[in-house]
């Protein structure tokens, strides 16, 4: 169902069993997502402007591109610096897009918006994407691209949902993290410094036995995720057991994992825990590690991710 334009966009809501999702257009965002009334994800109101990046949809990078500027075959571009605090381009140039409906039934929603070439990023991209509720399996977002250009260029994408594991905050859950290597990045702008076994600080970075999140902060992309199958799985649940999962397949070798700790301690500090799977790593346009090339010509599936309740 869609309902009018508001503050976030127009508002597409999905119903399938237990789940309700509301997605809003303004940057393809989950705006919310509850399975038999539990809040899965942190929501916010249809009605004001979304607190920064919760729940939108990242391309053509997730994270952070150091200083903005980058090198792509032999060519250097300066991006705009959108986390001015750090002075970096943070999560990409569609987030604060109004993404057109393409597709809807009552269980999906089908949103696309075009990057059209600029200076920084001088490449025509179509981005589709795709949010699917199944009675069983919970919400899948699934990301596509086209190149509309004639020459390849540099791609990665991810979502920025934060989880809910049940009742009080981010504190209080249990956190089952299948990663055995840590980013390490600078304390001030973490800009990424190396990589690392979570083991060299285990106490904050290895959750790869399931347990309590406790105080430590964690703004870190990790990578060596064990699989189930084809899937990496990060669960969040409170004492009871109950909580939210999130999966996804290879195409996303990284997770980017927030404890949301906010300046000030404000409204949102440790509210819910960011799960983030990206296609690549912090930087990826300078280090190319991981970095999706699109080749000119016709869409391909970048990666898809799931969020379904414990």
């Amino acid at each position: 169902m869609t309902t009018h334009a508001d503050v976030s966009g127009t508002q597409h809501i999905l119903r399938a069993g237990g789940y309700e999702a509301a997605v809003a257009s303004v940057g393809a965002t989950l705006r919310a997502l509850t399975f038999e009334g539990r809040d899965l994800v942190v929501p916010f109101r249809a009605d004001e402007v979304r607190p920064a990046y919760r729940g939108t949809t990242l391309a053509p990078w997730p994270n952070r591109v150091v200083d903005g500027r980058y090198r792509f075959d032999g060519v250097e571009y300066q991006l705009a610096l959108t986390e001015p605090s750090r002075g970096h381009a943070l999560h990409g140039l569609l987030s604060w897009a109004g993404f057109r409906i393409v597709e809807e039934s009552g269980a999906h929603v089908t949103l696309a918006a075009t990057i059209e070439p600029q200076e920084a990023y001088p490449w025509r991209v179509t981005v589709t994407t795709t949010y699917a509720l199944d009675p069983d399996f919970g919400l899948t977002q699934t990301v596509s691209a086209v190149n509309e250009s004639a020459a390849r260029a540099p791609f990665g994408t991810g979502p920025h949902p934060y989880l809910v594991g049940g009742a009080g905050a981010v504190d209080d859950w249990m956190l089952s993290l299948p990663a055995d290597t840590v980013l390490n990045v600078t304390e001030d702008r973490l800009s990424p410094t190396g990589l690392a076994p979570v083991t060299d600080d285990a106490e904050r970075f290895d959750f790869r036995d399931a347990r309590r999140i406790g105080a430590v902060e964690i703004d870190h992309a990790y990578t060596g995720l064990a699989r189930q199958g084809a899937l990496a799985v990060v669960s969040l649940t409170d004492g009871d057991g109950s909580g939210v999962r999130m999966s996804w397949d290879e195409r996303c070798p990284w997770v980017q994992i927030h404890t949301a700790d906010l300046p000030g301690r404000g409204a949102g500090h440790r509210a819910g825990l960011a799960v983030e799977p990206m296609t690549c790593p912090p930087d990826a346009f300078n280090s190319g590690t991981d970095l999706v090339l699109l080749e000119p010509g016709a869409p391909v599936e970048v990666a898809s991710w799931t969020i379904a309740a414990i």
